[in-house]
């Protein structure tokens, strides 16, 4: 019987903005979730749009919804760093 090898590296591993993603690319969970869940397209399509395999899409959507608190956290991280990015864009420069 052969050991199940999984593909997801999980948020402590991973150099990629500190989130879970998909090993051997630069994919994170959560883009995968935003984009087959979120958008609404095939996760066939979104396995071939970054040449991967189907199950790792698959694989990256059971470890979205397995891991709610941890993936609420990163969304959360997300959602600051756009404030604060907005906020500093919309800032109007200091007058002379």
């Amino acid at each position: 019987m052969s050991t199940q090898q999984y593909r997801i590296i999980s948020a402590e591993d991973s150099e990629i903005h500190g989130e879970p993603h998909i090993k051997g690319s630069r994919i994170t969970v959560r883009d995968v979730y935003a984009r087959v869940e979120g958008r609404g397209l095939a996760p066939e399509r979104v396995a071939e749009r970054y040449n991967l395999d189907i199950a790792d899409i698959y694989e990256a959507l059971a470890y979205y919804h397995t891991n709610p608190e941890e993936m609420r956290r990163i969304e959360e991280r997300h959602e600051r760093a756009a404030a604060e990015a907005r906020e500093r864009s919309s800032l109007a420069p200091p007058e002379n």
